[in-house]
């Protein structure tokens, strides 16, 4: 079982940047897809970006040219480069690990965009 934690997460004036990590323990990571997802209150949550195992990375189209999904196995770490951003980035964004048929999630952190 993987245990995912993500960092990075703050404020940032519109057109900023930042980078999002997502450190796993308790398991290897090479073996499992793992995923950007965000989330605001009232809505459901997204996906943003991910990487399988293999290294096919898929992004959603509102941040396809502004953000990218890196992975680091040795490391056992997830990242995502988040330039350009706008205020609609703004949400609580969480790490995904998958194994089918499981998923693992950790606790998000919070991207604010504002001037």
């Amino acid at each position: 079982q993987v245990q995912l934690v993500e960092s990075g997460g703050g404020l940032v004036q519109p057109g900023g940047s930042l980078r999002l990590s997502c450190a796993a323990s308790g398991s290897g990571i090479s073996i499992y897809h793992m995923g950007w997802y965000r989330q605001i209150p009232g809505k459901q949550r997204e996906l943003v970006a991910r990487i399988t195992a293999a290294g096919s990375i898929t992004y959603a189209d509102s941040v396809k040219g502004r953000f990218t999904i890196s992975r680091d196995n040795a490391k056992n770490m997830v990242y995502l480069q988040m330039n350009s951003l706008n205020p609609e980035d703004t949400a609580v964004y969480y790490c995904k690990a998958t194994l089918t048929p499981r998923d693992y999630w950790g606790r998000g952190t919070l991207v604010t965009v504002s001037s």
